[in-house]
């Protein structure tokens, strides 16, 4: 087995390897943006220092795809509400001409697309460690320690990380993903020294799992555990208070776990490079939805004129709170989950075991010994409006039948978003574009967007099958 992981590893790191010319080319891109940066920052009044950041300043890139991270300096005296907004002025005339995404973390940032290599230009201040006043202050320390302690052959393994997480969908701290940051890989393989002593250390996870590099805890682990709750706990090396995996999702967390798990016991480059998703075509879809038993019902509405990164947290936030309404109806939801493609199209799915539930149910009071209690029952049952059958007696308890407020679960989503949800926790944005109008459609009532628009396409294929493409047969 350890021959075939090594096979696959050595397979694997053959293509994500920069070359000697990419690296020069990567090299030269950061150098020539780092001086518009400064000359942009120069033109609009303000005295900045440029530092590349980032895996390609530690290098611990990928060569598919690199990530050019630049950050400006500034000095504390700039007000930390002015930040974000001075950083993007600086960055669109550096970038001017490429393409341009404004992004959000604590404060906006710009994301340009710059000879075709994915740039992130971020503000931070220039403070002494410790005396951080913004998040991202902390980065020039992190790219230094990594820098200071990471090996060379050590950064191939970092590498295999990042991909293998790419692979199964779990790299990337920001909401939309809520996996794991390239800063956390770099200290997984600091403190297992290899990609494959990770994925063991975490195909043994039980619980929790506590990293403290820099041993800030070493005779205090319940001060540890009082100050951190997350599952998983990576002490930041530059500051005892943080915990750089916090941003970790669990469902994240366990994808990864069982991913390492059937890795070591299978290891297979298809981890790495999953297969992409083929949509069904129309017609097998349409049969598809018509026989799998469930209501799958999709909540659509249109753009949210938000950046991407605050987009996604509304729509996780408005999600977490439908689901919880739709459950606290009786309905019960088999899945949940969102899907944008963050320009004109966002949707909620929940997948019911059934669309309708009867009109009635069966609601249990107290058991007789609570007098009290079933005195009370007794009375706000005995004349209700709601009370079909009842109270009677039944395994030493009073128990009722009342009529249901909503057998329809289409209704229900209608009626409690008809104002915009916020009543039920509709996150503000999303709240105010239901206001505006949205679409409710069932199973089959679904296929002309299924039609129209590929990406969801391949979502819905995706999400109908449930299975990880990395469990898929070579």
């Amino acid at each position: 087995m350890q021959e075939k992981i090594e096979k696959v590893c050595t397979a694997v790191l053959e293509r994500i390897t920069p070359r000697k010319r990419e690296q020069a080319k990567i090299k030269a891109l950061a150098e020539e943006l780092g001086e518009k940066v400064i000359s942009a920052s120069r033109k609009s009044g303000i005295e900045a220092e440029v530092r590349v950041e980032g895996s390609v300043a530690k290098d611990t890139w990928i060569s598919e795809g690199p990530d050019v991270d630049i950050f400006i300096l500034m000095s504390s005296s700039i007000p930390y509400l002015a930040l974000g907004e001075i950083c993007l002025k600086i960055a669109r005339e550096a970038t001017e001409g490429s393409k341009q995404i404004e992004r959000f973390a604590e404060h906006p940032y710009l994301e340009a697309i710059v000879e075709g290599t994915r740039v992130n230009i971020v503000p931070c201040y220039r403070v002494e460690r410790g005396e951080w006043l913004s998040a991202t202050d902390r980065t020039p320390f992190h790219t230094d320690y990594v820098k200071e302690h990471l090996k060379d052959q050590m950064k191939s393994e970092v590498r295999l990380l990042k991909k293998f997480m790419k692979g199964i969908g779990v790299y990337g701290a920001e909401i939309k993903v809520g996996g794991f940051s390239g800063y956390l890989c770099e200290l997984l393989i600091l403190k297992n020294k290899s990609f494959i002593n990770t994925l063991k250390a975490f195909a043994q996870f039980d619980r929790a799992l506590i990293i403290d590099i820099e041993k800030y805890y070493k005779e205090g682990e319940n001060e540890l555990r009082l100050l951190f709750k997350d599952p998983l706990v990576m002490v930041d090396p530059v500051d005892r208070k943080r915990n750089v995996a916090s941003a970790v999702q669990p469902q994240k967390l366990y994808t990864f776990i069982a991913a390492a798990r059937t890795f070591l016991e299978n290891p297979d480059t298809k981890f790495f490079y999953t297969p992409e998703t083929v949509a069904l075509p129309a017609k097998e879809m349409r049969q598809e939805l018509a026989k799998r038993g469930s209501a799958i019902i999709f909540l659509t509405f249109e753009k949210v004129d938000v950046v991407p990164d605050i987009l996604w947290g509304q729509l996780y936030k408005s999600q977490r709170s439908l689901h919880k309404q739709i459950q606290s109806n009786d309905f019960i939801v088999l899945r949940s989950i969102t899907w944008s493609d963050e320009k004109t199209v966002n949707m909620f799915l929940f997948e019911l075991e059934q669309r309708f539930l009867s009109s009635i149910k069966k609601h249990s009071g107290p058991p007789l010994e609570k007098r009290n209690a079933c005195k009370n029952f007794i009375l706000k049952h005995t004349h209700s409006l709601d009370t079909v059958s009842g109270p009677y007696i039944e395994d030493g308890r009073w128990i009722v039948e009342i009529s249901r407020r909503y057998t329809d679960c289409v209704v229900l989503l209608k009626e409690k978003l008809r104002d915009g949800g916020r009543n039920v926790g509709v996150a503000k944005k999303i709240s105010e574009e239901f206001r505006k109008g949205f679409s409710i459609f069932v199973n089959e009532e679904i296929m002309e967007i299924y039609r129209e628009n590929s990406d969801f396409a391949r979502f819905l294929t995706e999400f109908l099958s449930g299975k990880p493409r990395w469990l898929e047969k070579s």
